[in-house]
């Protein structure tokens, strides 16, 4: 270290994991939003200056800031709005039905509401809420109840006349409308949910940014620094462009921002960014265009993941192809010849075939380009796909909280074989394929604990173990938490590692990551502080 440099910021007495492969250190400096060095108490101290900020942090473990790579910020922030219909809030469809009740007291009549997080898998008889159960209770008001995966909304008779929907109407491309004994079910999955979507309110731009602001808040309580924005543009297309720019331009953007820009047929934002020059690789180290995402199916615990073998006890359900090989294979050639990574959903393993295929047909006309594809989810392959994916430079991006949350859902609709190998993570990391992680969020709470004990564990809400050949060491988890997160965006030269020069984005947290307990970690450890730039921006208690 340079005995000239004086400090703005130094951490000292604490167990500091600066990186995969790197000796823990007990202090790190930090001039302006780089690390300057790390090293011993005695080392680091020496860089202290009279205006050197000092933290002391008395034993506790610091760490990179971590970086959940796939996400939806906007949508985080929005949830502010809604119902809470996750199991934790509302256990049963009873206790749904009454929060939905309480919400529709203090709102006018014919006024929507609107509620997240429900998993008819967590209820007794594994039924999904209906239209006849919603109108009973909630018979003046429109009301649309999302999934928690985002993929299958329920509506009721009010809100399928407001969209003008009834039996007769056609299922529209990559989605479909519940039917059953003849009438509606109130069920959207896919696209159909748009159907819906379209007339309900849509957040203005005051609203949107300050759902930006409020959703990287809530990143920042947990040591969260770094994010990917999966489909910007889902909301309200441009308009989150734009509040993003004024997001930024205010100081109200808290985490760093690796964009997705949506691209799916009818609702993409490719071209008007793209006019704009907001290509890959554009933009700031906070705000930055990272690819373009386009839907390929939809989720395995709403049974709309496209896979190659049926679900159990629907022996005519594959799930949901969202698009056509013919009319993939055109978007994907089209965005990266215009200069996008593409970053695209696919969770069966037939849409992960079909999105390999799509890659492959890139990297065949151009073997030397330089993008990172990555699937998002990857949640069902074989060991011929990975090979596929690791000669064809495609990275998978799974969220590994979803083993803890919906592990069991998993095993429930494709049976134990297919189940229990569910979103292959220790596979990945032994093939060098570099698997980041991440929460979906608002899927699941962006809350990295559980994320950490199913890497840890491979183990569900209720104790299932999810094959435990595909746990990770400590070490490992911590990597793709920070480090892959930062490679899968082309960002691991400044950040994911505390090392000389790289941005000084640090996590602290209350208990070892790397000694504590996995159930230590899940139900007793929390974020006291987290830097970003340099700058202590959250201190909790």
């Amino acid at each position: 270290m340079n005995s000239v440099n004086r400090a703005d910021l130094v951490l000292h007495s604490g167990k500091i994991w600066t990186g995969y492969g790197n000796p823990v250190a007990e202090a790190i400096s930090v001039v302006g939003n780089k690390v300057l060095a790390s090293g011993s108490n005695t080392e680091i101290m020496a860089s202290i200056g009279p205006d050197t900020k000092i933290v002391d942090l008395a034993g506790r473990f610091a760490m990179p800031g971590l970086n959940d790579a796939h996400l939806h910020l906007i949508s985080t922030g929005l949830l502010r709005g809604k119902v809470d219909a996750t199991p934790d809030a509302a256990p049963t469809r009873d206790a749904l039905l009454t929060a939905l009740q309480a919400r529709a007291a203090e709102t006018p009549k014919g006024e929507w509401v609107t509620a997240r997080g429900f998993d008819q898998t967590r209820y007794a008889d594994g039924q999904m809420p209906t239209a006849r159960e919603l109108d009973a209770a909630l018979p003046d008001h429109p009301v649309s109840v999302t999934r928690a995966c985002g993929h299958v909304t329920i509506v009721n008779s009010l809100a399928l006349a407001l969209a003008g929907i009834d039996f007769s109407t056609p299922d529209p491309d990559g989605g479909l409308i519940g039917r059953e004994g003849g009438e509606l079910t109130g069920m959207l999955a896919e696209n159909a949910q748009n159907l819906v979507y379209d007339v309900q309110p849509t957040p203005s731009l005051a609203e949107i940014i300050d759902a930006i602001e409020a959703g990287g808040r809530h990143l920042l309580e947990f040591g969260i620094t770094s994010c990917m924005d999966a489909a910007v543009g889902q909301v309200d297309g441009m308009t989150e462009i734009e509040a993003y720019r004024q997001a930024e331009g205010s100081g109200r953007l808290p985490v760093r921002v690796w964009a997705t820009l949506l691209g799916d047929p009818g609702s993409s934002i490719v071209d008007p960014c793209h006019a704009m020059g907001l290509v890959t690789g554009s933009g700031s180290d906070m705000f930055r265009i990272g690819g373009v995402k386009i839907f390929t199916d939809g989720s395995a615990g709403g049974r709309t993941a496209w896979m190659r073998q049926h679900y159990i006890g629907q022996p005519d359900n594959f799930g949901i192809r969202m698009l056509p090989d013919t009319q993939l294979f055109e978007l994907v050639d089209r965005y990266t010849a215009m200069g996008y990574t593409m970053v695209c959903h696919g969770i069966g393993d037939a849409a992960i075939d079909q999105l390999v295929r799509a890659y492959e047909r890139v990297r065949a006309a151009n073997p030397d380009h330089k993008h990172r594809h990555r699937i998002e989810h990857c949640g069902y392959v074989d060991d011929a796909i990975n090979q596929r994916m690791l000669k064809a430079g495609i990275l998978p991006a799974p969220q590994q909280v979803f083993i803890y949350d919906f592990g069991d859902a998993y095993v429930l609709v494709l049976g134990p074989e297919r189940g229990l190998r569910s979103y292959p993570i220790g596979t990945w990391e032994r093939l060098g394929m570099k698997p980041s992680t991440g929460s979906d969020s608002p899927v699941c709470s962006p809350n990295p604990f559980p994320d950490l004990y199913a890497m840890l564990t491979r183990k569900t809400h209720k104790g299932t173990v999810m094959d435990a050949s595909e746990k990770l060491t400590p070490e490992l988890a911590l990597r793709a938490y920070t480090e892959h997160g930062a490679y899968s965006q082309g960002a691991e030269a400044v950040k994911g590692r505390l090392e000389a020069g790289m941005l000084a984005d640090i996590a602290v947290f209350s208990n070892d990551l790397l000694t504590a307990a996995p159930e230590t970690i899940l139900r007793e450890t929390r974020c006291v502080m987290t830097i970003l730039d340099g700058r202590i921006v959250y201190e909790g208690s």
